[in-house]
């Protein structure tokens, strides 16, 4: 009987790698017919997103194990931040209350995880990595949700939600930053209260490790521009910019940060997120400070990944500096958050020659999506993002929560550009 399941599920899991149950969408050929198409599309996910993607705490499911018909936690503080923040341009534009209460729900998880026993992560946030790293606490983890939680602090007019972000962004400050060299340390170990500065957990087998090793800009969330916004007090602005000047010093001949991993300079391999990070926190430094230095950083990174995308809109998890790309992994993420790239630096007036790009984006993003009524409850409406990986001696096959989260910020992003 268990090897008739599990033969069961494959079948399942291959027919559903081919068909996708995606819905049928096209898109549509006037304004109109394509906003009730993408509004559509934004319900679904929505609706996805607060009754399955979260769980009975708030906490985001992170990967769904498609072999195995299970989800598995990774780095969930960050992942259920943008889950907060696909719900609340969701709410902010269908006014669907239930959107606004499921991310208050998942706002209220993420702010418990303060630390207020340790005598010396007071104050800091548990924001565990998880997978290879395991329990270490690491910066990015909290910065890349932390937008969601200011974003919720100011739709709501909570103010716990901000307060605890900026605690813990205080922490970071006073205990992970490397001003003279515009970087943070990346990782702490949780029973110690130690910073890890010597010895990275995402290089174990890297001997001799260096600065920039166990540290980077770590500017994803913009979230020392989101506590000076929140508090008035210039210090967090200093920071903020001291950081944007850090990116533009250390961006590479690509328009990249291949310095720091998730890139890897030695296979010439880049993430499919992680500067795009870098390049939305840059847009947001310029129109903190009118600094086109910062804008044109960005772009250089947004061409970067114009040229990877293909044809069909399509962009890969793992691409290479030589143009190559692994073909196992579709990440809809990064197809939907260059789209969100795109879009502001053309708002700004840098980024006609992109225009082709976002709609590619738009039209996979709408096609690739598992119908609201699939058969897998846990598949039902979600967007579309495979991982493939060998993990603990097995082939690991996983749809990601981040599809979904990223599409709804774009869809909304696009959505709002339309009626401009």
């Amino acid at each position: 009987m268990r090897s008739f399941r599990f033969i069961r599920r494959t079948h399942l899991v291959i027919f559903s790698l081919f068909m996708l149950a995606f819905a049928n969408v096209a898109v549509a050929r006037n304004d109109d017919s394509l906003r009730v198409e993408i509004l559509r599309a934004i319900i679904d996910g929505a609706n996805y997103a607060s009754e399955i993607l979260l769980d009975e705490q708030g906490k985001s499911r992170c990967d769904y194990n498609l072999i195995e018909g299970r989800w598995y936690d990774y780095e969930p503080a960050w992942h259920t931040g943008q889950v907060i923040y696909g719900l609340v341009q969701a709410y902010e534009l269908t006014k669907d209350s239930k959107y606004l209460e499921a991310a208050k729900r998942a706002g209220d998880w993420w702010i418990g995880l303060e630390i207020k026993d340790h005598p010396k992560l007071k104050g800091m946030l548990y924001t565990a990595h998880g997978d290879v790293v395991g329990d270490r606490i690491v910066f990015a983890t909290m910065t890349d949700g932390s937008a969601g939680i200011y974003l919720l602090s100011n739709i709501t007019g909570e103010k716990k939600y901000a307060e605890v972000a900026t605690r813990a962004g205080e922490w970071m400050l006073q205990h992970m930053y490397v001003p003279e060299e515009g970087v943070f340390y990346d990782s702490i170990d949780p029973a110690s209260g130690e910073v890890l500065k010597e010895n990275s957990p995402f290089w174990p087998e890297k001997k001799e490790q260096e600065l920039f090793d166990v540290s980077r800009p770590n500017n994803e969330g913009s979230l020392y521009k989101d506590m000076y916004e929140y508090t008035n007090d210039p210090k967090y602005k200093d920071v903020f910019i001291n950081i944007c000047e850090s990116l533009v010093e250390k961006q590479d001949e690509h328009g990249l940060w291949m310095r720091f991993m998730p890139n890897h300079p030695d296979e010439g391999s880049f993430h499919p997120r992680f500067n795009l990070w870098y390049a939305e926190s840059l847009i947001e430094g310029y129109e903190l400070t009118g600094n086109e230095r910062y804008l044109m950083a960005a772009k250089r990174t947004a061409e970067v990944f114009a040229r990877v995308q293909a044809g069909d809109g399509t962009i890969y998890y793992k691409n290479y500096l030589s143009g190559k790309a692994n073909k196992n992994s579709l990440c809809g993420s990064a197809v939907s958050f260059a789209a969100i790239v795109w879009l502001r630096l053309m708002e700004h007036g840098v980024g006609d020659e992109f225009k082709d790009n976002i709609e590619k984006s738009l039209s996979w993003v709408l096609k690739n999506r598992f119908s609201s009524d699939h058969s897998d409850p846990n598949l039902a409406g979600c967007f579309y993002e495979i991982r493939t990986r060998h993990k603990h001696g097995k082939l690991w096959i996983t749809i990601r929560d981040i599809a979904t989260s990223f599409g709804l910020r774009f869809l909304t992003d696009y959505y709002a550009y339309m009626l401009k």
